[in-house]
């Protein structure tokens, strides 16, 4: 039985139980890891950000010649028949867009839409108190401006993570860092200035909330962050729709500040919580 099986998913024009929902071995998301997506959060029944996410969703496939094969209101529509027929408080809906089935298995054709929705589980209250460990990686990924369906460096170095008894891996090249597989980064400096890396990396919707919630209270800055100013900050958390803001601690062997989440990270998650309720 495939997982959430009790649950419905969107493909191709018909809302439809978990098991029934297929792609073809033609398609190029198979074939050739060809596509795009975006993913929300829903809380109480309300998609959060929602605009924001399928306004990058079509940008995305615009970058890779792909066509959503909907206009955004009858998108929206799915997206809430969808969420009222699975009734979860707390979910995450993914939209997926393929190059299609490819009768050579290469040039994209007419592409499959995919929404699907899972139960969500955000940070525990002791992982937000104690904060997390990262590793650091060298490699910046590809098309990085566009959220393809392409994590294949994230997932190999998952075992890599886990050795180090890390929680995630931090992109850098010549020592300038980006992005992690699935997050945007930050640091606090020590006169308090927000900053995160400019190039490079995704635009995240929880990125820039984070710019402008920050913007209200401190200095807040996109520049370049080096390994050395890493070891320099007086704190360091990362951002994503699922973990909101994770206070990180260590980077590789260097601890951030007292090796305690710091004060500005955690008033900005609880900003970021109020923004969210609005």
């Amino acid at each position: 039985m495939p997982p959430n099986a009790n649950l419905h998913a969107y493909i191709n024009g018909n809302i439809q139980p978990y098991g029934e929902a297929f792609l073809h071995i033609s398609d190029l998301s198979i074939q050739r890891g060809y596509g795009v997506f975006d993913f929300f959060k829903v809380q109480n029944g309300r998609p959060v950000f929602l605009a924001d996410y399928l306004k990058r969703f079509y940008e995305s496939a615009r970058l890779m010649e792909l066509t959503v094969p909907l206009p955004e209101s009858e998108l929206t529509g799915i997206i809430n028949e969808l969420i009222t027929i699975n009734n979860l408080p707390l979910s995450g809906i993914k939209m997926i867009l393929t190059g299609g089935y490819s009768d050579n298995g290469y040039d994209p054709t007419v592409p499959n839409l995919i929404i699907q929705q899972q139960p969500l589980q955000l940070p525990t209250p002791e992982m937000i108190a104690q904060g997390i460990k990262v590793i650091t990686h060298e490699h910046v990924r590809e098309l990085p401006s566009i959220k393809t369906i392409n994590y294949t460096m994230g997932i190999r170095l998952i075992n890599k993570i886990k050795q180090a008894a890390a929680s995630d891996v931090l992109y850098q090249k010549n020592d300038v860092v980006s992005e992690f597989p699935r997050c945007n980064f930050f640091i606090v400096m020590q006169d308090n200035t927000i900053v995160t890396p400019p190039e490079n990396v995704l635009l995240g919707v929880t990125r820039k909330n984070v710019l402008a919630l920050a913007a209200r209270k401190y200095k807040s800055e996109e520049r370049t962050i080096t390994i050395a100013d890493i070891a320099q900050a007086k704190e360091a958390f990362l951002t994503s729709t699922t973990k909101r803001i994770l206070p990180i601690v260590q980077v590789d062997d260097v601890v951030i500040g007292n090796g305690k989440p710091g004060a500005i990270t955690q008033e900005l998650l609880q900003d970021l919580i109020g923004l969210e309720k609005l």
